[in-house]
């Protein structure tokens, strides 16, 4: 590998793993989920399968959702894009089951998490592989973004889950000292989530594993560039389901495209969204027509600041892996880098080093170090950004490298960018990327950094670099963002910490 990170995150997770499966109760089964169908490569050679390499700039009009391989272009399957009328349909079947799964037991309830964190240990090279090939991703970042955050997801619903929803007894305050105050906390019935693409398995499990051991049910609306792994997490969920003697029609995973998840929004008793700020604002004001409740998480611009005393090949690791995790396809991946005036050139000399290094190529080879960008639109996004911020002065200081890419899908693979003599003018600093860019400013004074990071629309994390504790705190503290590491990156991967974002 071209740097040690991925290695060591590896191992962690090895680690982590290990430990988990260790302190998993011996009374919890294991159970068996069919994957022959997804992973032979017969199923290519269907009837009604064939390559469809997609026309730049223009979408697919069809009436069934078609998933590749952004790494080889190769078919996956295809799925139906629902109707709003069969979308109502299923929120209706997982109505009925919420009723009856509202009144069972929290024993229950953590048995069917145990069930699935039991499976998620065991079988954790073939979730990875099922988003390799349907998002690009490599292993290493399989490993990190699905089932380390999955897994630690789980085990705080273990630990703290019946905590948090036993009722609590309240003071009545001086006024009424005579009187006793109950909070009781209630399912909301159906959980509607619109995820995205880029992690496929955790933006399934996640809002699943929160409304079922809620008590609610959960319709779950799957990217209609990752359904064909969406739907195979699905069997994970059933199959789990069914061995804790839960009601059928529990969870749903429908698939589809606008029309489709528009129709969920208007049937869900709540609806969560991860996606981009301009499908949020329109979510948020489709929900405003039922009053329900909504959770939007619409990406970020987070910035990365490195001031002059620190241990800077330390730094300069942790600032690759922050822009690089899932080739940068990471909400909470660092992209904008502001590096001290004193430091700047030995750390855009020893970042230049370090990207240049890196290939590019079919994740699953296990020869590269980054993998695919999922779409070829997207793909085409990030090089109009690079060109944008040239056209405007920046230089390109250094690029990876491709390996041996298929002919087909060459367009979905996007090299590790670093741009120097960058400013607030370009895109590339304003608009969130969504990729392997690293765009590089230097500053002089804390004041400056903290102006530079605050110019901006997004407000989800920040990551702040300092040999001065306390200076870092306080930079980090008059950030417009809603979570902050101190010396690290991916203090958003807690659960014991909100994930939260300040909108600027």
């Amino acid at each position: 590998m071209a740097f040690w990170w991925p290695l060591v995150v590896l191992a962690a997770a090895y680690a982590l793993c290990r430990v988990l499966l260790f302190l998993i109760p011996p009374t919890v089964p294991s159970m068996e989920v069919d994957a022959s169908d997804v992973l032979e490569e017969a199923n290519q050679n269907k009837e009604d399968s064939f390559i469809y390499i997609p026309r730049k700039g223009k979408a697919a009009q069809t009436d069934n959702v078609r998933c590749y391989e952004p790494a080889t272009m190769k078919y996956l399957g295809h799925f139906p894009a629902l109707t709003p009328d069969e979308v109502k349909e299923h929120v209706a079947q997982a109505s009925e089951a919420q009723k009856i799964w509202a009144k069972s037991s929290f024993k229950q309830r953590r048995q069917f998490l145990r069930i699935l964190l039991k499976y998620i240990l065991e079988h954790q090279d073939l979730i990875c592989e099922i988003s390799s090939r349907d998002t690009g991703k490599t292993m290493v970042d399989a490993s990190l973004g699905e089932i380390m955050t999955t897994c630690e997801k789980i085990t705080w619903l273990l630990d703290e889950g019946e905590k948090w929803l036993k009722p609590e007894y309240r003071s009545c305050g001086r006024s009424m000292l005579h009187k006793r105050a109950k909070v009781e906390f209630y399912p909301l019935g159906v959980i509607g989530a619109i995820v995205s693409w880029n992690y496929p398995f955790h933006n399934v499990f996640n809002p699943m594993l929160a409304a079922i051991f809620s008590g609610n049910a959960a319709v779950i609306k799957v990217s209609e560039h990752a359904s064909w792994s969406g739907c195979f997490y699905f069997r994970i969920i059933q199959t789990a389901l069914l061995a804790v003697g839960a009601p059928d029609n529990l969870v749903h995973i429908i698939t589809g495209f606008a029309e489709t998840g528009q129709a969920l929004v208007s049937s869900v008793d709540k609806i969560i969204f991860v996606g981009s700020p301009g499908v949020g604002r329109m979510i948020m004001q489709k929900a405003s027509e039922t009053l329900i409740p909504v959770t939007l998480e619409l990406g970020g611009k987070d910035a990365f600041i490195v001031c002059e005393d620190v241990d800077l090949p330390n730094v300069v690791q942790v600032a690759a892996r922050a822009a690089l995790q899932s080739s940068g396809q990471n909400c909470a991946g660092a992209e904008r880098f502001y590096v001290h005036k004193d430091i700047y050139t030995t750390f855009v000399s020893r970042v230049v080093k370090i990207i240049k290094s890196i290939t590019v190529g079919p994740p699953l080879s296990g020869r590269y170090d980054m993998g695919a960008i999922c779409m070829i639109e997207h793909s085409e996004r990030l090089q109009n950004l690079v060109n944008d911020a040239v056209d405007k002065g920046a230089e390109i200081a250094g690029r990876g490298s491709f390996g041996n890419l298929g002919e087909d899908a060459v367009d979905h693979f996007f090299p590790p960018t670093v741009l120097v003599n960058v400013n607030h003018t370009m895109q590339i600093m304003q608009e969130e990327a969504f990729g392997p860019i690293l765009p590089i400013m230097k500053f002089s004074s804390d004041e400056e950094v903290i102006r530079l990071a605050n110019d901006s629309k997004y407000g989800l994390g920040c990551a702040v670099f300092s040999g001065n504790q306390k200076r870092a705190i306080k930079i980090a503290s008059q950030l417009h963002c809603g979570f902050a590491a101190i010396n690290d990156f991916a203090s958003s991967y807690m659960c014991q910490v909100v994930f939260a974002v300040r909108w600027c």
